[in-house]
């Protein structure tokens, strides 16, 4: 099975909206494809009569045409808007760090390829003693970077490429994003071409694509999705993780 890894500079940067947009693009195209969320905090707002909802679950799920139970997607939810094992620790839980794994090898024999979104950035904590790079390093699939466009994302971005590759994984690729409406259209171009710039002279990426806002939210991923052939990015596993007789824990 084919599999890419989703990880950001920060959090709120774009991760679940490329997830989404990646998902929509290959289900066009006819492939079987999946995702996956390992665990999930920060819940909509929503009356007590009315059950909880997580939106990026919710993006996930319909990216995926509704097939698929939420659950399969992520099957671990926290309400409060923090890193997991702290909002799991509010309601007087903890993160299954075995359900973290599990959760990913039954998708095995579903679908022919996975997108798993992790949490926050690259060094965020998912479990106690777990980290988003922990998991990502165990499942092994190459890792697309998504960028927030802000002053300081150069430092960022090359600092999160440098600790992914510095793991043994492949960085296959970098979104810089445009999270929110600049000021002034002309500037913000111009400093995001010149970011793009900057980050592929100190990196070694096999590409970078820039995302700027647009209210149109489909017509931006479309745009930028239509040069990239996101079934060719994805590979399967480093770790050779669907061998029942090679799985080790993410430690």
């Amino acid at each position: 099975m084919r599999g890419l890894f989703i990880t950001g500079t920060d959090t709120d940067v774009g991760k679940t909206f490329w997830a989404a947009a990646i998902l929509r693009s290959l289900c066009q195209q006819g492939h079987s494809v999946g995702a996956y969320k390992p665990v999930c905090s920060g819940a909509v707002d929503s009356s007590p009569a009315e059950a909880p909802s997580w939106s990026d679950i919710e993006m996930l799920h319909n990216a995926c045409t509704g097939k698929f139970p939420r659950e399969l997607i992520c099957p671990q939810q926290f309400q409060a808007p923090l890193a997991p094992p702290v909002a799991a620790r509010l309601e007087n839980r903890s993160v299954d760090e075995a359900l973290l794994q599990g959760g990913l090898l039954n998708w095995a024999h579903r679908v022919d390829g996975i997108v798993i979104e992790g949490v926050g950035g690259w060094k965020s904590p998912i479990s106690d003693s777990l980290t988003v790079e922990h998991f990502a390093k165990w499942a092994g699939f190459p890792v697309l970077v998504i960028a927030a466009q802000k002053l300081g994302a150069i430092n960022q971005t090359l600092l999160t490429v440098e600790a992914i590759q510095r793991s043994g994984l492949q960085v296959a690729g970098v979104i810089l994003n445009e999270v929110s409406q600049p000021e002034n259209n002309s500037t913000a171009k111009n400093q995001l071409i010149s970011n793009a710039e900057e980050i592929r002279k100190f990196s070694e990426i096999p590409f970078l694509a820039l995302a700027e806002f647009n209210h149109e939210a489909e017509l931006r991923c479309d745009q930028t999705l239509a040069s990239i052939d996101w079934w060719e990015t994805m590979s399967p596993s480093m770790t050779d993780l669907f061998s029942t007789d090679k799985r080790e824990p993410c430690h």
